[in-house]
């Protein structure tokens, strides 16, 4: 009974599904319940909430790791993403109203960000091709297939350095890291893209790649939505699908905001440590991403499943979870106060 409680509190993220459904089929308020769910009574419930620093014994780990009911948690996220992406075509301004449609396209939105983008960034990391077939399908389903590309071989590689458009720098607003990483990550990908077609001898690297191939298949299915659902419902769903990429790229933002990596004598950079992640332990937000937020660990070993993800002791904390971390980014000169004396309490200002 205690390992299905452990199990089903990661079923707990499909409210948003239920909220999803709502928000397309329903009108007034009801539009809004995915948005009133994430940004209002998630952080507000994290106020009074502690957070929960607690890890699994290396025998729970074991059992987790071991137990694939974790895994078909994720798996489930496929099938309802693209019932509700279905949903939503069928019924986005159908009879709604102005207020009612745009609810629906945020509700849409924030389904892209959390399971098309999220989920798919953490089957993404695993070896299998099932697995990864379905954090492509989950990718696409937010027009982000680029990130499966350069998340992996990119951003881990790179984080916490000027060479990352994922890691924010120090004093860098939100605003002006969403321009910096749309651009940088989807350059990089078609970088990657092309290297990697060329170390396999491909012909014509520059087309013949895994991007190219991406870009297709995303445009396949705008077009397919275009000519089953018309014009005005595709640019929905597009716009639904570029908020999902804001929310994503909005977690980046805080996840890394200001930490960098120091060079070497070799003027290489030093191995990713465990301060170059921001954290959380509020216990909603964890469950909502995933364990997303016990980021330092994710990247110290990417292949570890989210279910065993530890809290770093060395880890610096976010003052609360990261529905409310996100909330508080859109505000520069709030945000810096408070994240720069949060570097200062773990000492991580800048030199220079």
């Amino acid at each position: 009974m205690r390992n299905f409680i452990k199990i089903f509190k990661y079923a707990t993220p499909f409210v948003l599904y239920f909220l999803g459904y709502l928000s397309f089929t329903k009108s007034g308020w009801y539009c809004w319940t995915p948005l009133i769910y994430t940004f209002f009574m998630v952080p507000m419930a994290e106020l009074f909430i502690a957070p929960n620093p607690a890890n699994l014994d290396a025998a729970e780990e074991q059992l987790a790791k071991a137990n694939q009911w974790y895994d078909i948690v994720l798996w489930c996220t496929v099938p309802l993403q693209y019932f509700l992406l279905y949903t939503f075509l069928t019924h986005i301004g159908s009879s709604q109203s102005v207020s009612d449609t745009l609810g629906s396209v945020i509700g849409m939105g924030l389904l892209c960000g959390a399971f098309g983008i999220n989920v798919a960034h953490e089957l993404g990391h695993r070896t299998n091709k099932f697995e990864q077939f379905l954090a492509k399908s989950l990718l696409l389903s937010s027009l982000y297939m680029h990130f499966f590309i350069e998340h992996n071989k990119g951003h881990h590689k790179h984080v916490a350095t000027p060479n990352d458009p994922s890691t924010a720098k120090f004093k860098q607003t939100v605003y002006a890291f969403w321009i910096q990483t749309f651009i940088g990550t989807y350059v990089s990908a078609w970088h990657i893209a092309i290297e990697d077609a060329k170390k396999k001898q491909g012909f014509l690297p520059v087309i013949f790649n895994e991007m190219m191939l991406f870009q297709i298949i995303q445009l396949g299915l705008v077009l397919l939505i275009f000519l089953n659902f018309g014009i005005t419902i595709a640019a929905y769903f597009i716009l639904a699908a570029f908020l999902g990429a804001i929310l994503l790229e909005t977690v980046n933002y805080i996840e890394h905001y200001g930490l960098q990596r120091e060079k070497g004598s070799t003027a290489l950079f030093e191995r990713v440590q465990p301060h170059h992640s921001w954290n959380s332990n509020h216990i909603i937000g964890r469950l909502m991403l995933f364990e997303l937020s016990r980021h330092s660990d994710h990247h110290y070993m990417a292949s570890r499943k989210y279910q065993v993800l530890r809290n770093m002791d060395e880890a610096p904390q976010m003052p609360t979870g990261y529905p409310g971390m996100i909330i508080l980014s859109l505000f520069p000169p709030i945000w810096f106060k408070i994240m720069h004396q949060q570097m200062r309490k773990y000492s991580l200002l800048p030199n220079n």
